[in-house]
């Protein structure tokens, strides 16, 4: 499904300025402005069973974020991901926006599963602090890894019976995030 931006025109500055007064959250691509959309209590369920995997491994060493933080993913990109993770000092700028996430998650939708991998995951690969990139399918238990090492970016979808490795050693196994889920 094609997204429809809801403004288009808009500067970084105006976009800014204009989402802190906004009740709705909008991601801002190169001058567009998407709205976000709701998500199902399966999405939310997901989105909840990484942030406490992750929080589990990663208390004392890296923030974990919901999705309302802003992220930008690099000049002319500002997202809101569904879970992302900052290790090492938090790069903050607009007082709002974290600049240096390590870990990026998004849990697919119909409606955002081709932004999702497309626009938006070539936002987040030329980021320079990003190492792992993940897309937690609601279809079925799985969950795809991009990991980035010195040779670059490496794909790897991992299904149930699976465990992703991330960069920072946390480890997401898939049995256990989609436990309950469907």
């Amino acid at each position: 499904m094609q997204r429809e931006p809801v403004k288009t025109g808009v500067s970084v500055e105006e976009y800014l300025v204009w989402e802190r007064e906004q009740r709705d959250k909008h991601e801002y691509f190169n001058g567009r402005l998407f709205m976000m959309a709701g998500g199902s209590p399966r999405h939310n369920q997901l989105c909840a069973n990484v942030i406490f995997a992750l929080v589990a491994q990663l208390r004392t060493k890296c923030n974990v974020l919901t999705s309302d933080q802003r992220i930008r993913a690099r000049k002319g990109h500002f997202y809101y991901p569904d879970v992302s993770v900052v290790c090492g000092e938090m790069k903050v700028e607009h007082d709002d926006v974290v600049t240096n996430p390590s870990i990026v998650i998004e849990v697919l939708s119909s409606s955002t599963s081709d932004f999702d991998r497309g626009e938006k995951w070539d936002g987040y690969r030329r980021n320079w602090s990003l190492t792992d990139y993940g897309l937690v399918s609601q279809s079925r238990a799985q969950i795809e890894h991009y990991r980035r090492d010195e040779n670059g970016w490496h794909y790897d979808p991992v299904l149930a019976g699976g465990t992703v490795r991330l960069t920072n050693g946390a480890t997401l196994v898939v049995d256990e995030i989609f436990a309950g889920v469907f």
